[in-house]
């Protein structure tokens, strides 16, 4: 018979209480470890509890089919969107909210201070995870000491979609505030191809301009966006393509 079910086969009605135990999300990832669950049992593990007869795992699998599937997408909603799915309170979206919020500040924070960024692809591996699943641009200030080592992370500006609206004032601020000499620019390509506009492009020689006035050199401008026919490393460097 044809009942009702969602789209993974499992019964409205079905409990998590009702599995049995080795298949339960909280027990497999004790036994099996986070790697072996599926992203919607991840996140019922966040939510602990169903609502009106849905249990946490289907409901995390109805928040994922809101986003298209895509984990990327939940982790960068608001609060106002991950409450947009049924049975998921102020309470839970919160709890959501603030573990993808976690996520973003560990994969941004370095795990050694002295972090060497020698080459664009330092500088992209460094800043994916950070950029993935943005719907808007972040236009970073990497600020480096004599040997490439970084000082800090700097976001300078969020949101622009003219690259020429990035002024040198926000870009060099914190960089003259340290004493710093050198600086990597990176932002994000939310469409996902990091191909330069030409106002990325006439932005970046503008502030290569203005770094010299001051004294703060520019080593490169990183644009991060995700791997794809096009561009299979995800990223592309003015410098690498002579274009600083």
């Amino acid at each position: 018979m044809y009942g009702n079910s969602d789209a993974a086969g499992l019964p409205k009605a079905h409990m998590i209480a009702d599995m049995p135990p080795h298949e339960r999300p909280r027990e497999r990832l004790a036994v099996k470890g986070s790697d072996a669950l599926k992203d919607e049992e991840l996140i019922a593990i966040l939510l602990r509890t169903g609502r009106a007869g849905r249990s946490a795992l289907l409901l995390a699998q109805d928040l994922l089919a809101r986003f298209e599937g895509r984990l990327d997408r939940v982790a960068a909603a608001g609060l106002a969107e991950i409450r947009g799915t049924p049975g998921i309170g102020p309470a839970k979206a919160v709890e959501l909210y603030a573990a993808f919020s976690l996520a973003r500040r560990l994969a941004a924070q370095p795990g050694d201070e002295r972090v060497r960024l020698d080459s664009p692809a330092t500088v992209a591996a460094r800043l994916q995870e950070r950029f993935r699943g943005l719907m808007q641009e972040e236009f970073h200030v990497l600020l480096l000491d004599t040997k490439n080592h970084l000082l800090r992370d700097e976001c300078a500006t969020v949101g622009l979609v003219d690259r020429s609206q990035v002024h040198a004032r926000e870009v060099f601020r914190a960089a003259i505030r340290e004493c710093c000499s050198r600086v990597l620019l990176a932002h994000n390509h939310p469409t996902g191809d990091p191909t330069p506009s030409p106002q990325d492009l006439a932005c970046t020689r503008n502030l290569v301009a203005a770094g010299k006035v001051i004294g703060i050199e520019v080593l490169d401008h990183v644009i991060v966006g995700q791997p794809g026919p096009a561009c299979p490393r995800g990223f592309v460097s003015l410098r690498e393509e002579n274009l600083l």
